[in-house]
């Protein structure tokens, strides 16, 4: 049988006439018309005021703090729960990572620790100079306690949306809920453009800088000419295009994995010592990806042993995110709590959430799991 992967791609027809559009109209090198459309759309679909398509989420996170000032010396606050993707753009600006644990009800950062991480700098007379907020497997982060404590210190709230286009909080769209939020459209995200991200602000400044500093800072002059050192961050016209396409699909994609987490829920609701990520009261998850817990007291076998369950059937699920307070190239930085984010950790796991899974694969997954707990 077919491998079950954990979230790969899925195209559509749009996806290739768009493509196809932008190929024959010679497009092909960074900007062009489909980028600043894919602009004007995202920013649209979200409600900000403006975006700047780029590379990736992590070039978008790295602008974010470039325009911000954070440098040498500077802390940034964030969670420890995250993708290394989050933490790497705090170092190539020379600054320190704190990280702060996770709220057991959401999996996502604990307003009260980053409350007390802000505080704490505020006192030492080095307050943060900017909070990352990270909203988890599709989820946002509890917000308004967050930035109510920033906004009363001025530390400015940048939001990884990288892996929740399409949720909300509180009504709200994720990725709008700082001064500037980020997304990815990486391969296995909710939409892709093979590799790509965004940057997006009410801020028009600030979205006008992150286009000059991702096309190598140059100035408008007819020779290349250069006052600062900029990035080459900027996405191309080809995958653009793509990302229009996929954008169109946006609300069909979010609600194939919503019933994907529907369905394990309920097919695995029986299974001692199994449970799910919570989703919090104040938003809408887009279940990027469906996390289970396990237990081995109760299920009698531990997260790996699903895992390798799983792999011995040609079915991918992955452990949850390793905190960035225990892995080792972090491991110097200060981390407020981390016990949490270390639990989930150990009895996480990921399972296949790809909008283009089937019946059919489902099906296989809930039965490999249902045979390796009742082993």
């Amino acid at each position: 049988m077919p491998r079950v992967y954990l979230s790969p791609p899925h195209m559509g027809p749009d996806e290739r006439a768009l493509l196809l559009d932008a190929f024959d109209s010679n497009w092909i090198a960074p900007l062009g018309p489909h980028v600043e459309a894919f602009e004007r759309e995202l920013a649209a679909r979200v409600g900000a005021g403006h975006a700047a398509a780029l590379s990736s989420g992590t070039a978008a996170l790295h602008l974010a703090l470039q325009i911000l000032g954070v440098g040498p010396g500077d802390e940034v606050v964030t969670s420890t729960l995250t993708f290394a993707a989050t933490a790497n753009p705090i170092v190539y600006q020379g600054a320190r990572p704190v990280f702060v644990d996770v709220h057991p009800e959401t999996w996502t950062l604990d307003p009260a620790l980053v409350a007390e991480a802000v505080e704490d700098g505020v006192r030492r007379g080095r307050p943060p100079k900017a909070v990352i907020t990270v909203d988890l497997y599709g989820q946002c982060a509890d917000h308004d306690p967050i930035r109510e404590v920033c906004d009363r210190h001025g530390v400015p709230v940048v939001e990884d949306a990288a892996e929740a286009l399409g949720a909300t909080y509180k009504g709200r769209a994720a990725g709008t809920l700082g001064a500037m939020g980020v997304f990815s459209f990486n391969g296995n995200k909710i939409i892709t453009t093979s590799g790509g991200g965004m940057l997006v602000t009410d801020r028009e400044d600030w979205a006008r800088q992150a286009r000059h500093l991702a096309t190598q800072a140059r100035q408008p002059a007819p020779h290349y000419e250069h006052t600062e050192v900029g990035n080459n961050y900027r996405l191309s016209n080809l995958l653009a295009a793509v990302g229009r396409g996929q954008l169109r699909v946006l609300d069909e994609r979010v609600a194939a994995r919503r019933a994907h987490n529907a369905f394990y829920r309920e097919a695995l609701a029986d299974l001692p010592g199994v449970s799910f990520m919570p989703e919090a009261p104040y938003g809408r998850s887009t279940c990027w990806l469906t996390c289970l817990l396990v237990d081995p007291r109760a299920a009698g076998v531990d997260r790996e042993a699903l895992r390798l369950a799983l792999e011995a059937e040609d079915i991918e699920a992955r452990p949850v995110w390793k905190p960035m307070h225990l892995q080792p190239v972090f491991r110097e930085c200060r981390a407020l709590g981390g016990e949490v984010a270390a639990g989930l950790f150990e009895r996480g796991l990921c399972l296949p959430s790809g909008s283009s899974l089937s019946v059919a694969d489902r099906a296989r997954v809930v039965d490999v799991l249902r045979r390796a707990v009742r082993r």
